[in-house]
């Protein structure tokens, strides 16, 4: 496998939602530590909606597929992680406009499209305890693997590991955005909740290829 298709794509997202779903509970006791404790709620109700529209999602390309993933995602959703990984989404889609392919590289590029647009919506960076600091390390892992000619298990392993290693590190950091960032140094010792969930959604799609 050298390439993503739209049924690599699907199946991506597909156990994304799994994993989401299973883990609804475990997600929130994450959060519970220094947010509002209903996260992984947040998140379940949003794809929990995706998984009862996914015949009817538009599979003309690889970015309408995720753009019409991102619109149930930002409606559904509840709470900051609507707007924030429904954000996440468009912007990949957008990235992946009429693309019925993807290489492992621009693949890496569509998920930094997704850093991006979460950055501008909610106005966070790397740094500040939020998925991000699980993300972006992930990006900049299939980045490095693309560039060595790795192949595509051998990168998204890559992946998940800076994505794990990313969220274990926001354990050190003080939030400064979301509901976490109220509690201050107290929010140390904790990873932040959704890094920790891309780490687990990352090694399981690891797994799935």
């Amino acid at each position: 496998m050298s390439v993503f298709t739209l049924n690599d794509i699907e199946k991506i997202i597909s156990v994304m939602t799994e994993v989401i779903l299973k883990n609804e509970v475990a997600f929130c006791e994450l959060d519970s530590a220094a947010g509002d404790g209903d996260f992984g709620m947040s998140l379940a109700k949003g794809f929990n909606e995706l998984k009862k529209e996914w015949a009817s999602l538009e599979r003309t390309d690889i970015g309408g597929f995720i753009r019409s993933c991102g619109g149930v995602i930002a409606e559904y959703c509840g709470g900051a992680s609507g707007p924030i990984w429904g954000g996440g989404f468009k912007a990949s889609g957008k990235y992946a406009a009429e693309k019925k392919t993807l290489s492992l590289y621009e693949f890496a590029e569509m998920l930094g499209a997704a850093a991006d647009g979460i950055m501008k919506r909610g106005g966070a960076k790397p740094g500040d305890k939020t998925l991000l600091d699980a993300l972006v390390p992930a990006v900049d892992a299939l980045k490095a693997a693309a560039a060595s000619g790795a192949d595509v298990k051998t990168a998204l392993k890559k992946g998940a590991e800076a994505a794990v290693n990313g969220a274990e590190a926001t354990k050190n950091m003080i939030a400064s955005r979301g509901r976490a960032s109220y509690v201050g140094e107290r929010s140390i010792s904790y990873p932040d909740a959704g890094a920790a969930a891309l780490g687990v959604i990352f090694t399981k799609i690891a797994d799935a290829f």
